[in-house]
């Protein structure tokens, strides 16, 4: 693997790298775009972009970034991760776990425990990344959260919108629960929780059936949406993923968590 430096962007030339890549990465039309602007009020408001670079001197392209901004809740601040996208010939490479574990000791360095961010249900690889080796656990569920009138996948870019609803979990990131800890130093051993108390079943092929059959993956979405929303009413959460032809998440009672 190329050798990677994490460090914060805050030149306007590294900023505009990060606007390119959230073209390239999310197929966005521009005016969903986080612009320079943004980015550059946020670090002032208390957040701030990593970007990742190639190790290759002063002029290193940035191959990845994480924007992280802060939250209040209550009296409590923490981080909300807005945004994180990794250029495609650099997936699958451990960028984005750099930069995440990066983020991390940032947010610990500033006196934070907490970061929460929203992703796709439906997405088996962003699933098995931020349950199985983030730890993350997810207890929320929101409803279009973004809104459906456009398609929001780069490989749905070329085609007509399928109008299918922007439903995303939430990510609950404790920054120093034992898990958490462990995973941060590479320990991956007990890191699941016994039998599940439920599980939540997933296409194993969400792109090309948004693509080829919408009506069926609007279906398949409501019945995700419904069995996510009467499991975390009864109070279970997720914090696993098994990643095999049958992709589904695993839900457990809290006290497993205890």
């Amino acid at each position: 693997m190329t050798e990677i430096v994490i460090r914060e962007c805050q030149a306007i030339d590294e900023l505009d790298s990060c606007v390119r890549l959230q073209r390239e990465a999310f197929g966005l039309p521009d005016l969903e775009i986080s612009p320079r602007r943004h980015l550059i009020v946020s670090a002032q408001a208390g957040g701030w972009t990593l970007g990742a670079f190639l190790a290759t001197g002063d002029d290193s392209p940035l191959v990845g970034f994480v924007h992280h901004l802060a939250a209040v809740r209550g009296a409590e601040i923490f981080g909300y991760s807005h945004m994180m996208a990794v250029a495609a010939e650099y997936q699958n490479q451990g960028v984005g776990a750099q930069l995440k574990w990066s983020q991390r000791a940032r947010a610990l360095q500033e006196g934070r425990s907490f970061i929460k961010w929203t992703w796709d249900p439906m997405q088996a690889r962003n699933a098995h990344f931020n349950l199985n080796r983030l730890g993350v656990t997810v207890s929320t569920y929101a409803e279009n959260f973004y809104g459906s009138d456009y398609a929001t996948s780069p490989a749905l870019r070329d085609v007509a919108p399928a109008g299918i609803d922007s439903d995303r979990l939430f990510a609950h990131w404790h920054l120093r629960s034992p898990r958490v800890n462990d995973l941060a130093k590479g320990i991956t051993a007990d890191q699941t929780f016994g039998e599940p108390a439920a599980v939540v079943k997933i296409p194993a092929d969400w792109t090309t059936l948004c693509r080829e059959q919408p009506a069926r993956a609007r279906l398949e979405l409501l019945r995700v949406r419904n069995e996510f929303q009467n499991a975390f009413a009864s109070g279970l959460v997720a914090a696993g993923f098994a990643r095999d032809a049958a992709p589904r998440y695993l839900l457990y009672e809290p006290k497993v968590f205890g």
